[in-house]
């Protein structure tokens, strides 16, 4: 069995999931880290045992790394990634993959040119109950589908936006592209593609910020249903996220992790068994506190990035396919930007 020897560039609050993640794989060996500032990669080093480098390009360059994981700061993903595709390491990205369009294409273009893997970290692609609806909505179980949306009432403290959290240069955005991006990539994994959406952000918890801590938007998908997207870091003291998707023929509600409305005109026998096995409410992780998120299913993501380079297989979260989520929040961005309604 090939061990994939692993270096991380950050080592902020995800860093740590990162490294407990690729420690719970039996064929994934975490080798150490690198930080803008040496001292982050040196404190997270003793931390776990393993190197610190001096900079991220002795990282990325070095023979003692197969992938590197980019932990940075969002509006910092490009440069190591594309500084990786140039060394020949597979890269698997924190979310948001960036924070612009451009740039994300720039980190495609660097990997197809150098025929290396560039993956998305977009961990609740990888619960189980995820999957579960996946399956029924392709099935057509929903019938025509008339409404799907997502809501992300969190809560941050003002001393989370001390950093580059909430800036423009850095986070590329607030509650939207940070916090309820994983969601909004649910969303669009589980309905496709959006075709029109007009939206509104605002900063009303957290006035000192550059970005919003605060967005509702309506969609119409390429499907023809409707949808609506609520995120918040302002809505204290933060409560569950919440997937909705109904049609003709049956509703589906997840909460967290959980199933709380599973209903179809057709019934079939195993529908008893999911709302037994998936029923009960699992997660909270990063409704107030992000450091209280679990790396379970990191390290799924991590797992599957794995599998598809010693395969020779895409993917599923390529670059292309991380990159929409991006489009999308941007989307909204515009959308609330004056011109309400973006027809695309």
């Amino acid at each position: 069995m090939k061990i994939w020897n692993i270096g991380i560039a950050g080592t902020g609050m995800v860093a740590d999931l990162h490294a407990q993640a690729i420690k719970s794989l039996p064929n994934a060996q975490l080798v150490g880290f690198s930080n803008i500032r040496k001292e982050g990669a040196v404190r997270m080093s003793k931390k776990y045992n393993v190197k610190s480098w001096n900079s991220t390009s002795d990282m990325l360059r070095s023979d003692e790394i197969d992938i590197a994981m980019i932990a940075t700061p969002s509006g910092a993903h490009m440069e190591p990634t594309i500084e990786a595709a140039k060394y020949g390491k597979h890269v698997l990205c924190e979310k948001p993959l960036e924070i612009k369009l451009d740039r994300i294409d720039k980190m495609i273009e660097a990997h197809e040119t150098s025929n290396t893997y560039l993956g998305g970290i977009f961990n609740l692609r990888y619960n189980e109950t995820t999957q579960v609806i996946k399956k029924a909505v392709d099935s057509g179980r929903l019938g025509v589908i008339t409404y799907a949306a997502v809501h992300i009432p969190w809560w941050r403290s003002n001393s989370y936006y001390k950093g580059w959290h909430g800036t423009l240069d850095m986070d590329g955005g607030g509650a939207i592209m940070n916090q309820s991006i994983h969601m909004i990539d649910l969303l669009q994994y589980l309905m496709g593609p959006v075709d029109s959406i007009t939206a509104f952000t605002s900063k009303l918890g957290h006035p000192h910020i550059e970005t919003e801590d605060t967005a509702v938007s309506i969609i119409q998908f390429k499907n023809k249903a409707l949808g609506t997207i609520y995120g918040s870091t302002a809505s204290y003291p933060g409560q569950f996220r919440r997937l909705e998707i109904t049609g003709t023929k049956g509703t589906i509600v997840l909460v967290e992790n959980s199933l709380k409305v599973w209903q179809f005109e057709e019934e079939k026998e195993t529908d008893k068994v999911i709302i037994e096995k998936y029923g009960k409410i699992e997660g909270g992780g990063g409704v107030a506190d992000p450091t209280s998120i679990s790396f379970i299913n990191h390290a799924k993501n991590i797992a599957s990035f794995i599998d598809a380079i010693e395969n020779g297989i895409p993917f599923e979260i390529d670059g292309l396919e991380a990159k929409k989520a991006v489009a999308l929040v941007l989307d909204m961005y515009s959308a609330a930007d004056g011109k309400n309604i973006i027809k695309k």
